[in-house]
């Protein structure tokens, strides 16, 4: 990607956001109402199909672009909320992509780059958490299909969804050679019959709810299975390198908006006849994180580069997503600290910034897991877990 190609990207991006201040997102977030306006607006623009295939009706983008998309939806002022909206057309469907039929890339994909298919994931559950091979929803295969009876935990954009990429078991984790043998990957439809959605309340990102399903005696078609029974897994992994870097560029999103707002601030603020801007003990924090931010970014090009040139990148792409959910947090929480007691208010929005930076720490996989894989696959020291 060329500086010229960003500057055109940015400069696009903007005029759509720009529609969308920090009060939009504010009452949204308040009002736990779901931004259709915004998800159209980022439709009929074309950018949720940005990374969609060509073939397809989409833009055929990559990664490199894909984190520079998110990095400017989130730094706009909309931070997660806004993030969330757009995140799963860009590398979501990667599976599908990769591993489904032409019948089915033709079904699903053209919608989805159209912003006319709402997608949601069922993976997590109740008593796996990221321990995805001792997941329990079950699959069995009838005539015709497959019966499927479960539960997942902390799903989002189930209420909006229509289709659910939902991974299973279709053999015991003790049945295979290696545990995750036995895992299917299916993309069946939101059925509410026998999905209910129920509504998880939480800290923050509250325009996009977070879910608990229940699954009971889903009919799943053969035709929405993805790719071979028991091979899943490996579809599943697909699209995760991917995913930590668009994170990643999400969170330096955040991370800039909190630090725009804060400057403003302590520029503009006065303490004791003088800006709070010319004391050290709010300088000095401040410089630290816009140098952090910006050597975060430059960890996110270089992953994104490496993805989008077929080259290994598992190291680099895990490490952009622990630093740049790390870094951005810290600049939120130290824009909070620095607005004082008026941070702690809606009207100035940082701590909408802190609530909703505070999750990609955990999500979608903790940094602390992070460590272990860094741990155990770079320095090869002995596996923890």
């Amino acid at each position: 990607m060329s500086a010229e190609d960003e500057r055109e990207i940015r400069t696009s991006l903007r005029q759509v956001l720009s529609n969308f201040p920090d009060e939009y997102w504010m009452q949204h977030d308040l009002d736990h109402e779901f931004p259709w306006d915004f998800h159209q607006a980022m439709a009929q623009a074309g950018w949720l199909g940005m990374c969609i295939p060509e073939k397809y009706g989409g833009g055929g983008a990559g990664v490199q672009q894909a984190a520079l998309l998110l990095e400017e939806v989130t730094g706009s002022g909309g931070a997660l909320n806004a993030g969330t909206t757009v995140q799963v057309p860009l590398f979501g469907l990667e599976p599908i992509v990769k591993y489904g039929s032409e019948e089915q890339r033709e079904r699903f994909l053209r919608p989805a780059a159209e912003g006319n298919l709402q997608v949601s994931f069922g993976i997590t559950e109740p008593d796996a958490g990221t321990d995805t091979t001792s997941i329990t929803t079950f699959a069995e295969k009838v005539p015709g299909g497959y019966l499927v009876n479960g539960q997942k935990i902390f799903i989002s954009r189930a209420e909006q969804a229509e289709r659910l990429l939902l991974i299973t078991r279709t053999a015991a984790r003790s049945a295979g050679a290696k545990t995750t043998d036995g895992m299917t990957l299916f993309f069946p439809a939101m059925d509410p019959a026998h999905i209910r959605v129920q509504p998880i309340p939480k800290l923050g990102r509250n325009a996009i709810s977070t879910n608990t399903l229940f699954i009971d005696d889903l009919f799943i078609p053969d035709e929405d299975r993805i790719g071979e029974e028991g091979r899943g897994f490996k579809y599943l992994l697909a699209g995760l390198n991917a995913e930590r870097i668009i994170v990643a560029g999400g969170c330096l999103g955040m991370g800039r908006v909190a630090m725009r707002r804060v400057v403003e601030y302590a520029k503009q603020r006065r303490v004791f006849g003088r800006p709070i801007g010319m004391n050290q003990g709010v300088q000095f924090p401040l410089a630290e994180s816009l140098a952090k931010l910006d050597a975060v970014e430059l960890l996110i090009r270089k992953a994104a580069w490496l993805y989008d040139n077929d080259m290994p990148c598992a190291k680099e792409a895990n490490e952009a997503k622990l630093l740049a959910s790390t870094w951005a947090f810290e600049a939120a929480d130290r824009a909070m600290q620095f607005h004082g007691g008026y941070g702690y208010t809606s009207e100035y929005h940082v701590e909408r910034y802190w609530r909703e930076a505070r999750v990609q720490r955990i999500a979608p996989i903790s940094n602390e897991l992070i460590l272990a894989y860094l741990a155990e696959k770079v320095l090869g020291l002995p596996r923890s877990y």
